[in-house]
This record gives C-alpha cells, structure tokens and sequence, in this order.
C-alpha cells in the first residue's frame, strides 16, 4: 500500500480513519484484511434500504466491500471534492458536481432538468426526496423517456379509444409516473393479434353457415348438445328392451324428496332428470313437457338453431333431424379449432378491420418514439438519485463498514444498533434486530456476553425481536417473563417481554459475590425443600391421627409413646459434629492471632478468586463479531467489548445528587432495622474483644478476678525409673 493510511485505535482494535479525499479515491488499494466488516445486509439495519439496495449491484440483498468500492469511486468521479460525503448531510450542491468529464457533466444536466420539472429551477442544491420522486419529477411532462404511452393523457379522443382497449385485451405498464400506459410491446401485440384475427376470419365463409349469427347458434347448439345426445339415446335403450322404460325415465321414488321441498328451475336435481318423457322411437317435441331446468336454454337453441335451418314450422326434433345439425355444424367446430388473435375476439370482427384500416398503430408508434426520445436525456434520473443519497448516506456506511467509528463514539448510534431498552432499573444501548432468537442465540453466545432477548409488541406493527446485551449490573433479576420498555430509533415505544437468557459473566464483581450468592441460593431452595416435605408430613400425620381419632374405641387406654434412643443419639452426633466443625474453624482461625483479618481474606480470596479468573477470561473475549454474525454480518476485526466500553453500553439507575429527598418512609421495618443494628453491634463487639485478646501478653491473658475459684496445683510428677544398663541423667551444676 503506497497510500500513506492513518490508523486510529478504539476498544483494542486498529482500524483506518477517513479524513480526506485521497483517502477515498485510494480505498481500493486498503487490504480487505483491514476492514472491519465484509458484508453486511441490505434490509434490518437502521440506514436508508434504498442507498443499500442503490449499492447492492447484483441484488443480492447483501452490501459486500468490492461494491462499496465501487460506489466510492464513482463518487470520486461525478464530485469536485470527495470527501464531503464524510459529513453527511442532505443536500447535494449543484456547484460540488465536478465538469471536467462526461459522467459528470450529464450527472449535472439531470440534476438541473430534475429541480426544472419540480418548479425549482434556479435551485442550487437537491435533496435526497427530491431526487427520489419521480412522480412529482415528470407530473408536468408528458414524455419522460420510459416509452409508456398513458390513454387518459392522450390528447386525440380516437387514439384514447383504441389505448383504452389495448388495455382491455393486453393490461397496462405503470409509467413513470406511476400511471398505467401501453409500451410499444403491447401496442405491437395488439395490432399483430387484430391482423391474424382478420385473417382467420376470412377463411370461415364455409362453416359460417348461418353468417354473423352463426356465433351465437354454435353456442346454443353446445349449450344442449349433451342433452339432446341423451335423450336420443335414452329413446333407442327403450326400443331395444321395453324393460329399461322405466328407468330411463326414472323412477317415482326419486320424485319424493323433491315433492317436499320448494323448488327453483335452476335446482340441480331437476337439470340431471331427462330432457322430457321418453319414449321408442319418438321425435323431440320443441313445445310443451319440455323440463324446466332446460326450458330457457331449448327455447334459445329453437330460435337460434332450429327456426332458422329446418324452418320456423319445425315443432318436433327427429333423431335425423338432429343428426343433419350435428353435420352441418361440424365445419364450424372444425374452424373454430384453428382460431388466431382470440385476445381482440370480444372487439368483434368489425372494429378489428377498422382498427387494421386505421392509422390508430402508426399514430401510437410515433408517440412513444417521441417519449423515447427525452431517454438519452433523462437517463440519468437514478444517477441522480444515486448521487444524492450516497452524499447524504456513503460515509455513514463507512463509518459502520470500513471502521466502527459510530460504535466506539459515544455521541453517535451505529447502524445496526436498533434503539434502547429499559428494564430491571438500567437501559441497555446495545439492542439488535433478530429474526429468530434460538437461531441467533446459537452463534452469539460465542460472543461471552450476557444476553436477552426479547420480543417487542407495537399496536399497529408487526411483531419483533431484539437482543440486549447486558454488560453491567448483575443477572439476580434478568429472567423469562419480565417486562420492559424498548424504544427504537424514531422514538416509538414497544412493550418488551424477556423470552430466553444467555448466561455469561457480566462483571469481576458480579463474579466475586456469585459463590456466595449461589450458595444463599442453594441454602433457600434447601430449606424450602425440606419446609415442604416438612408439612406434607404433618399433613399427613394430621390426616393419619385425626383418622384414627375417628375410630379409636373409647374404652382404648392411652398409652404414651416412648421416645426413641437411636433418634436422640443422632440428633446429638449431628448436633456435636456442627459444633466440633465450628470450633475448629474458630480455634484455627484464634491460632492467627493478628493475621485473623489477613486469614479472613484468604478465605474469602480461596472461594471467589476461581470464579474471578474465569470471569475476567471471558470477559477479555467478550466481542460484539458474533452478535452481528447471527444477523447476517461478516466481520472481519475483532470488535472486542471491554470493560469501560461495556460499562458504556449498559447504564444502571442513578439518583442525581441535587434532589432533595425525604428519607422518612411511613413503612419502614423498624423492629427488622433494630435486630440489623444489634446484630452488627454484636459483630463489632466480638471483633473489638478478638483484637483486644490479641494485645494481652501471655501473664494477662492468665490474670484471674479475686473471685475466680481458685485451682489446686498441679504437682510435680517423679520421673520414670531408669530401664536396666541405662544411665541415669546427672543433675545439672547449680549456677553460681
């Protein structure tokens, strides 16, 4: 790297600082291996998804360091001075977009045409909402270079007509605008449709047996073909068994469900009885007895089909009358089969020739080629907005990609800190988005932070979840099913419920008082324990005895129930092992003589210290990389999470020093304040009369009041005799 880079150190991690413009138009020289991120999401973060998705060339909802690249060299080209993307405000100046090349130059026309058509054309300055609406950026225009042609803006009447009905056969393209049009796409599928449609059309004069009514007859010929086909055929099984009479018109027991309910035409039972009495041999009678589910349909298929091919005198349908349509409508089924262009079918074969004879195509072509034409000139509308959002937005995305300068800021929020949360008297800064806590918890706990998740309810918002890591104070109160306040970053607030923990040291002194803290916690269950099996037991015993009582005779002598010998032997060994125990440790801990407060440490020091080592290792790996790896980050540094910075992170409850506070509480405990007071008053006397024991001298410690029972003593023990050939220990000189 020939680029002269300047390094900055935060939170124990090196990272590169952006102060000027050839630090950006030299990034992609920067070893990837010096960023702090490779990629990021482009949806869940707090920052502007559209710039992301602007970002995002190839659409993979992901921002990765090459596009980022990219888009600050871009910058670099369009921008006299590059490096006002640092600040981040919105707003891009006109005069800031450089003219020395063409990416520039036509990334400024745009930009004068955009303000233009927005009324502003003597501004000086866009912003990002201008740029980015598009509605109000051609509301005044009637070309805007997307070829779309809307039909209610058209001005020719004919021309709105036929748009109209391009519509109708083909669907509409939202323009630019935001209207629906017709491109030229559609506009060249229409008129190719009506052509082959003509076409067909002509090739029909055959099977159009009765003209341009031959349509409709079809249709009501299809609409009692079946019937008729069933009838005929029913009619030729009774000519072939009499037998079968009967049950081709069918019986009278299916007649008697219908006979007790009120009945409509249209009733499907009625449409599946026969078309009307059948009997061998017989023709179809067109008149009465015709069933009335099938009335309407015979009477349109008689004036459509049979009035107008057998005659109007036809009252009766032979089977070889009915045979003769069959025939004659065949060609037509046969043409019908080989249709072209049946999306123009329901303009009707006369508008489709007029609309091929008119100059409605050419008229509609030349329109969008005019639209076309303002292309070159506004094909820099997304340039345009690009440029305007990644003045406003690129050096943020630095700030929280490249570095983490926002993160280790105190006065600033990095992207994908979601809001605060308030719970269990302290707020929590460091709040993630997740989409699924289990899924989350699996690859952050590798973080050794202590976290909670929790899910945030909203009336009006959809559900979500977030994760808090809680980085000072302690875990006592941090539980499954407590309630808090989070508050996002546009100030909403959210009903917060604590869903899962993950365990991890929070602090050295949270890790000191743990042991003692368990063992409490030990001792309570413990004891509630033996309490509850304690009064099962006389429950119990009460049931038992009250039982008994009930049918105990009466003349029954009580007799008293001796007290077992082994029981008090073992109540009184439990009893003397606690006490030897206890002695022991006293008269160890009087052996110390002035070293007892030096022991009482050690032994205070034996049990936390272990607790305190392992703490304070995972504390120094605390890290924030696999927080954001469960939300789809790729982090390349290690962004570790200290104890100051922790102690940033997470603020506990402070009464401002100012406030003026009445300390007399109408509820205080005063008989529990007195046995504290006289428990440690008690506590201080030992400890004064242990040090006083300590500042005798050995002939005080044996000083005895006059009232003192005297003791006898003790005398003087003869030595043992000499065993035989030993010698006998010669007294010593008198001292002279």
């Amino acid at each position: 790297m020939s680029h002269p880079w300047k390094f900055f150190r935060s939170g124990g991690l090196d990272q590169i600082r952006l102060t000027s413009a050839d630090d950006l138009r030299h990034l992609h020289e920067l070893d990837q291996k010096l960023w702090v991120a490779l990629s990021c999401p482009v949806k869940g973060l707090e920052f502007d998804e559209r710039t992301l998705a602007l970002i995002d060339t190839d659409g993979d909802g992901r921002v990765r360091v090459p596009e980022v690249i990219t888009a600050v060299q871009w910058i670099c080209r369009v921008l006299q001075r590059p490096e006002a993307i640092l600040v981040g405000t919105d707003g891009l100046p006109l005069d800031l977009i450089t003219s020395a090349n063409d990416e520039g130059s036509k990334l400024l026309a745009s930009c004068k045409r955009v303000l233009a058509n927005l009324g502003k054309p003597e501004a000086t300055v866009i912003t990002v909402a201008e740029a980015s609406d598009s509605g109000k950026i051609f509301a005044a225009s009637d070309a805007n270079g997307d070829g779309i042609v809307v039909p209610e803006d058209h001005p020719d009447p004919a021309l709105r007509t036929v748009l109209g009905e391009i519509a109708t056969c083909f669907g509409t393209v939202f323009d630019r605008n935001g209207k629906p049009g017709i491109d030229q796409a559609r506009c060249d599928a229409f008129f190719t449709a009506c052509e082959a449609y003509a076409a067909w059309w002509t090739t029909g004069d055959a099977a159009l047996i009765l003209g341009e009514r031959t349509p409709a007859a079809h249709t009501a010929f299809l609409a009692v073909k079946a019937k008729i086909d069933d009838w005929f055929v029913r009619g030729r099984l009774a000519a072939f068994d009499p037998r079968a009479l009967a049950a081709a018109n069918r019986p009278e027991a299916e007649y008697l469900p219908l006979a007790a309910r009120e009945l409509t035409a249209d009733a499907p039972e009625l449409a599946g009885l026969p078309l009307r009495q059948i009997g061998p041999g017989q023709s179809l009678e067109l008149g009465e007895g015709i069933n009335p589910a099938w009335t309407k349909a015979m009477t349109t298929f008689r004036s459509e089909v049979v009035t107008p091919l057998l005659g109007p005198a036809t009252s009766a349908l032979s089977e070889h009358d009915w045979e003769s349509l069959c025939a004659r409508f065949a060609p037509y089924a046969t043409w019908l089969a080989t249709k072209q262009g049946a999306t123009v079918e329901a303009l009707g074969i006369i508008r489709v020739r007029e609309l091929i004879a008119a100059p409605a195509r050419s008229a509609i072509t030349t329109g969008i080629a005019r639209d076309l034409e303002m292309a070159a000139e506004l094909a820099g509308l997304v340039a345009v907005e690009r440029a305007a959002r990644y003045h406003r937005d690129l050096g943020v995305l630095l700030r929280n990609f490249l570095n983490f300068t926002d993160f280790y800021d105190p006065d600033r929020e990095a992207v994908f800190q979601a809001g605060k949360l308030y719970l269990d008297q302290r707020s929590f800064d460091l709040c993630l988005k997740v989409e699924a806590p289990d899924a989350h918890a699996a690859i952050a706990t590798m973080g050794r932070v202590h976290l909670a998740y929790l899910a945030c309810t909203r009336i009006g918002c959809d559900k979500l979840h977030i994760v808090a890591a809680v980085t000072q104070g302690d875990s006592d109160y941090l539980m499954p099913g407590r309630n808090g306040v989070f508050y996002d970053r546009r100030g909403r607030d959210w009903d917060a419920t604590v869903v899962k923990i993950v365990e991890n040291p929070i602090s050295l002194g949270q890790a000191f008082w743990s042991p003692y803290k368990k063992l409490l916690r030990f001792i309570e269950e413990q004891v509630a324990k033996r309490a509850a099996d304690a009064a099962t037991a006389v429950d119990s015993k009460l049931v038992g005895a009250a039982a008994a009582t009930a049918h105990v005779d009466t003349t029954a002598k009580n007799v008293p129930r001796k007290i077992d010998i082994g029981t008090v032997a073992a109540i009184g060994i439990a009893f003397g092992a606690i006490g030897t125990a206890l002695a022991t440790v006293y008269a160890a801990l009087l052996g110390l003589g002035p070293w007892l407060p030096v022991g009482l440490l050690a032994i205070m020091a034996a049990i936390s210290i272990p607790s305190v080592v392992i703490a304070g290792l995972k504390l120094h790996q605390r890290s924030l990389g696999p927080l954001l790896e469960g939300c789809g980050w790729a982090i390349n540094g290690r962004v570790k999470i200290n104890i100051p910075l922790g102690n940033s992170l997470t603020q506990g409850r402070k009464v401002p020093p100012s406030l003026l506070r009445n300390l007399s509480d109408p509820f205080e405990d005063k008989a529990a304040i007195r046995r504290r007071q006289r428990i440690a008053a008690l506590l201080v006397l030992i400890a004064l009369l242990t040090v006083a024991w300590f500042c005798l001298t050995p002939e005080q410690r044996q000083w005895r009041p006059s009232w003192w029972p005297k003791t006898a003593p003790a005398e003087p023990t003869s030595p043992a005799p000499a065993a035989a050939g030993e010698a006998k220990p010669q007294a010593k000189p008198e001292a002279k």
